[in-house]
Order: structure tokens, then C-alpha cells, then sequence
């Protein structure tokens, strides 16, 4: 219900701002033409001196302009409209609590970690000036490895955007056997677009030198990719009706500096995912409900910082999930080192202390409460995520 009133209200807010701008643009114009009406006048007096026709049209100007009443008209609009705009902050005062240094727990930081990934994001970003200065300031030299090797992905990255893979074939050759280990395919990928520029440029000789001397010697690990490459070449001059057109797309390019900057991370052993990015983000999400918790436990009178873990569910979206957590079905609690998951020879997994509890402490058997098998203490397995 609240959501629904401030988006009603903001859609007003918007309406009207949408009308003080039209009214604004109409008073102008009008005032525009005017003026407009009154130069074409004195210009089109044959004796420009005579001081009689000009003050006659600048009399006739000012009366004009005073009837239209332009400062009047767009003091109106544009009162109405801060009228709507001060109620609508103050609903979302009211709606939203704008102080979330209640959901803070207050813990040392560690200055250097922190230094060190905003340096990480702005290379990340390609921000190499913002991240030195932060460097230099911060007396962080540490972070420097992780700028040459950032810078070199840029530079890689701004050659493919004007299609020359020359830089990127010459990092894969450096880490030609790593790449491999991780069972990556970009050395084709990259292959293929070039090839496909070749197609497009409608040399069958020139496309037949290339996958000779670039694809063939792919072809024994990634034949069906080859095959299909190599057939295109029947419709060099025809290629709209070739049956793999998906090679065609322009996309393709994106795809491939996508691909490239995952494989460069995950040998640098850096995240394809931005981690300020996707920590901020994260807690963004959060913070609706950790609002929620902190106003409840105030009127509760309780502390929810010192708990161990939160008494409700923060829910985040699959991306922000990174962890397996196991929540037992019976107490409901986290999975812990001082409670972990222990699974049943049925396969059901509860938490310890919930076997603990069944079983009475002892070595009786007890029922799943998931299915009709029994069993007992001694046939649980602790399980390790």
C-alpha cells in the first residue's frame, strides 16, 4: 500500500512537472513572438529615424507583453508544482526511513583492504588516473601488479572495439596453456570473428588462407565449431542466406570482449563481477529489510547487532548468492560449524542439534521426519559445503 501511494504521488509530481514545463515553453514562445512581430516592424520603416513609429510599436510591444503577463503565468505553474514536489519528499520522509546508519554495525575496517578495492574498481572500470591518485594518497603501492595487468585488458578491449584481435591473440598465446586447463575456448571465439570480417569482405581466397592457417590446427579439439565456419565459406558473397547467420551477428563482438574479461579474471584470480559493485548492490537490497528488523527490535527494546545471525530472512537475487547455506527443516536455523548439516541415509539432510533432540541424546533410533525411514546417530554423516 505505501509503494502505491508513492508511486501515485510521483506520477502526479511528474504530471504536473510535465505541465509547468509545457507552460513554461508556450509563455516563452508567445513572449518570443512578440518581440519577433515588433523588430520586423521598425526594421521594415523606411525612415528608421523617425523616433514617432518606433515608440508607437515599443508602446504597442509593452502593452502586448503586459497582457500575456509572462512572469505572472510561470510564477503559477511553477508555484503548483513545488507545492507537489515538497509533499511528495515529505511522503518519502514519512515512507522511507532515510537513516540507515541504524542497520550499521560498528566494526574497525581495515583501511588498507578498503584502499585497495575502490583502487581495484576504478582499473577495473578503466579509471587508471582515479585509481593512481587514490594509490598515491593512500600510500597503497601493493595494488600496482593489479594496474598493469588491468591496463593491459583496457588496451586489449579498445582493440577489439575497432575489430583488430591482434592484441588479444597475442595474450592468449601467452597464457595459451592456462587458458586450456580452464577448458576455454577464446582462441576460437577470437578466430571466428576475424574470420567472419573476412567473409564479409568477399574474398574466398583470403577466407580459405585463414582457416588453413588458423583453424585447422583447432579443428582435432573443436570440430563442430570448424565445420561450421568453414562452410559459411560457400555463401561468401551471399552470406544472409547462409544456414549459420548467427556467426553474422554483430553482438558477437560484445560477446567475445565479455568472454575475454572473464577468462583475464579468472587467470588474475580476480572476480569477473565487480565486488564493490555487487557488495554495494547487495546491500542496497538488504536494507529495505534490515530497516524493518532495526524498527521492530527497537520497539521490542532489543539489540538484533549482537545476534549471531539475523532472526529474519534477507532475501537477494541468485547473482548476489554466492554461498551454500543449509537451513535445517525442523528448528529453521543456519547450518554452523557448532550445528552443521548431517545427512540421514534416506538422503535427508537435518542440522545436529535437531538429530540431537529426535534421537533424545542417544544412540535410538528415530524417525525422518521428511519420509518413513529410521535411523539413527551413529548412520549420520556430517556434510561440508
Amino acid at each position: 500500500m505505501e509503494l502505491s501511494t508513492v508511486k501515485d504521488s510521483f506520477e502526479h509530481v511528474a504530471k504536473k512537472q510535465k505541465l509547468s514545463s509545457s507552460r513554461s515553453q508556450e509563455v516563452t514562445e508567445q513572449v518570443s513572438h512578440e518581440i519577433e512581430q515588433a523588430l520586423a516592424k521598425i526594421q521594415s520603416i523606411e525612415d528608421s529615424t523617425s523616433p514617432v513609429d518606433q515608440k508607437s510599436i515599443l508602446t504597442e510591444l509593452r502593452l502586448k507583453l503586459n497582457a500575456v503577463c509572462p512572469q505572472k503565468q510561470l510564477e503559477g505553474s511553477q508555484k503548483e508544482l513545488n507545492v507537489d514536489l515538497s509533499r511528495y519528499i515529505k511522503l518519502l520522509e514519512k515512507t522511507f526511513n532515510p537513516d540507515i546508519s541504524k542497520t550499521c554495525i560498528n566494526i574497525d575496517f581495515d583501511c588498507h583492504t578498503v584502499n585497495q578495492i575502490i583502487a581495484v574498481h576504478f582499473y577495473r572500470q578503466g579509471l587508471f588516473d582515479l585509481g593512481d591518485c587514490l594509490i598515491n594518497e593512500a600510500s597503497e603501492s601493493e595494488t600496482a601488479a593489479l594496474r598493469s595487468q588491468f591496463l593491459e585488458l583496457h588496451q586489449i578491449l579498445d582493440a577489439i572495439k575497432v575489430k583488430n584481435v591482434e592484441p588479444a591473440l597475442r595474450w592468449v598465446s601467452a597464457n595459451r596453456e592456462k587458458l586450456e586447463q580452464n577448458g576455454s575456448n577464446l582462441e576460437l571465439k577470437i578466430h571466428q570473428q576475424q574470420f567472419v570480417e573476412i567473409l564479409k569482405g568477399g574474398s574466398r581466397a583470403d577466407a580459405l588462407s585463414y582457416a588453413k592457417t588458423y583453424l585447422s590446427p583447432l579443428a582435432p579439439l573443436r570440430m563442430k565449431e570448424i565445420q561450421k565456419l568453414t562452410v559459411s565459406i560457400c555463401w561468401i558473397r551471399k552470406l544472409e542466406s547462409c544456414p549459420h547467420s548467427e556467426l553474422l551477428d554483430p553482438a558477437n563482438w560484445a560477446k567475445l570482449a565479455e568472454e575475454l574479461t572473464r577468462d583475464f579474471c579468472n587467470l588474475l584470480g580476480q572476480s569477473y563481477g565487480n565486488p564493490l559493485v555487487l557488495a554495494i548492490t547487495a546491500g542496497i537490497e538488504g536494507l529495505p529489510t534490515l530497516l524493518k528488523l532495526a524498527e521492530v527490535m527497537a520497539i521490542k527494546k532489543q539489540e538484533w547487532k549482537a545476534m549471531k545471525q539475523l532472526p529474519v530472512p534477507v532475501e537477494l537475487r541468485k547473482e548476489y548468492q554466492f554461498h551454500s547455506i543449509f537451513v535445517c527443516p525442523v528448528s529453521r536455523e543456519h547450518g554452523s560449524e557448532d550445528n552443521p548439516p548431517m545427512l540421514m541415509p534416506c538422503m535427508h539432510v537435518l542440522c545436529k542439534q535437531s538429530i540431537s533432540k529426535m534421537s533424545k541424546g542417544s544412540s535410538r533410533s528415530f524417525k525422518c521426519p521428511s519420509c518413513p525411514a529410521e535411523t539413527s546417530v551413529a548412520q549420520c554423516k556430517q556434510l561440508f559445503f
